[in-house]
């Protein structure tokens, strides 16, 4: 066996052990106890695939694949640079704008190379030639990719607070199906003329598109919009795979697409609504448009509240955005420690779109150190509402709003929430009376069992734990 012949099988060896340890990776990331190894494993399979990359172009003929080693090299030195301080220095309440961030990083990277594919058979078609099957593929990565990149851009302006949740204006779908289908119609021109106006007018309707389908989606929506153009960028990765040849982008980008397709749907499932109604709906726009409530917001005051917290036996806490704009969710495990310590059953309780991101919750508590055992899901804690003392809401909203249940004329009739208002008695922590990301009133504020302590989740969590200390040495234990 050549030279040549054994670099080759490496190569392809190098690609089937980086597929292994993306699908590992990713499994391990479905728990919170293995998902820092996935995260690693997944790691060193993209280490492996863009060493193996760099000779793919020489072994297998395609001299036009690796040119300008020093610049891609030093491309790469800059941007794991960029990305290693900016992952250390960005605060966890930044965190989902990071995610929209770099996925659309990711999804511009596939237009880019679909871009660099069509431009290069339009100008030197006897170096780049492409098949009618490649360019159908590379068009179509270009486009999925083109939305993602924009699409994620103005999903990390809203989040970010750069620009209004949402932006409408009259006839707004009717102008956006028009250029999703000029880009279609562009794309389809490209398979009979590849020509470079073409190709750069199909790029700059593609990339607006992306723009104009994000800027009507709601703010609450953000964590189902992020996990579709997760899935995007995968499906983008996977097509321009095919078009360079690449194994390791074919497996890579299939593998984020259906698990970002998966969580798509099981997010929009945990909305109780359909992927179209999150993109082409009202809701999440900051006007709720569910019946007025009865009564009034009950206010308590820390010492109050530490007393029933004192007397409970199970305790539960639901964490929202609130939390982690506080940046209170080291001070509620210690509040949480206390009630540990003095025989308390504690529980966290994670509703699947709580936050800005998928996994928001879960994230913030394990940064925190909350042990994984003491962490239910939505589904697995809801029936233990009922036997439940007290449960405490630090900055959740929308997702124990019982009208969900109850007023049909509510944006979020239907969806899924957490049993909160089942509970004896409800502690919820807030700032103020304001309405969720959602614009929506919150019928728990206003029941009976429902009492607001109204201070910054630091400071509420700091004074919990001071009057528990208090309660003790005036007696208690």
């Amino acid at each position: 066996m050549d030279k040549s012949a054994l670099l080759q099988h490496a190569v392809h060896a190098s690609y089937f052990v980086a597929a292994v340890l993306f699908i590992l990776g990713i499994k391990r990331m479905s728990s919170p106890v293995t998902a820092r190894s996935g995260i690693q494993w997944a790691g060193v399979g993209m280490v492996v695939a863009t060493i193996a990359t760099f000779f793919h172009g020489s072994i297998l003929n395609h001299p036009g694949v690796v040119t300008n080693v020093v610049l891609m090299v030093l491309a790469i030195g800059i941007s794991t640079l960029f990305a290693w301080v900016s992952g250390k220095k960005v605060a966890m309440t930044d965190m989902p704008q990071m995610v929209a961030l770099y996925n659309g990083m990711g999804g511009g990277s596939a237009a880019a190379i679909g871009a660099s594919a069509l431009i290069g058979a339009a100008t030197a078609p006897e170096h780049h030639a492409l098949g009618t099957t490649q360019i159908a593929l590379a068009v179509i990565g270009a486009l999925i990719g083109s939305i993602s990149f924009t699409g994620s851009l103005i999903a990390f302006a809203k989040l970010q607070g750069w620009m209004d949740k949402t932006f409408r204006f009259g006839g707004q779908q009717v102008v956006n199906g028009l250029f999703f289908l000029s880009a279609l119609g562009l794309g389809a021109a490209l398979l009979f003329q590849l020509d470079t106006t073409i190709v750069v007018a199909f790029f700059a309707v593609s990339l607006l598109f992306g723009v104009l389908m994000t800027l009507p989606i709601g703010g609450a929506d953000m964590p189902v919009v992020i996990s579709l153009y997760n899935a995007f960028t995968g499906l983008a990765v996977a097509f321009e795979g095919y078009v360079q040849g690449n194994v390791a982008l074919i497996i890579a980008g299939t593998v984020v697409g259906a698990a970002g397709t998966l969580l798509t749907r099981l997010m929009a499932k945990a909305m109780n609504r359909s992927i179209s109604n999150v993109l082409f709906s009202n809701f999440g726009s900051g006007g709720g448009g569910s019946s007025e409530i009865a009564g009034s917001q009950k206010p308590i005051e820390a010492a109050d509240a530490a007393s029933l917290l004192y007397m409970a036996e199970k305790v539960i806490i639901v964490p929202g955005y609130g939390m982690a704009v506080a940046q209170a969710q080291h001070k509620i495990w210690e509040l949480s420690q206390q009630l540990i310590k003095r025989d308390k059953e504690v529980k966290f309780a994670i509703h699947p779109v709580a936050g800005r991101m998928p996994g928001h919750m879960n994230v913030l508590l394990a940064e925190a150190g909350v042990p994984y055992d003491l962490i239910a899901d939505m589904d697995d804690i809801n029936p233990e509402f009922a036997t439940c003392d007290v449960a405490i809401v630090i900055g959740a909203n929308d997702v124990v709003n019982p009208v969900a249940r109850t007023d049909k004329s509510s944006p979020i009739y239907g969806m899924p929430i957490l049993d909160v208002i089942n509970a004896r008695q409800v502690i919820v922590i807030k700032r103020g009376k304001g309405a969720g990301f959602a614009g929506i009133e919150n019928a728990l504020f206003y029941a009976d069992n429902c009492r607001m302590l109204y201070a910054d989740g630091q400071e509420a969590a700091n004074r919990l734990i001071a009057e528990l200390k208090g309660i003790d040495s005036a007696g208690g234990h």
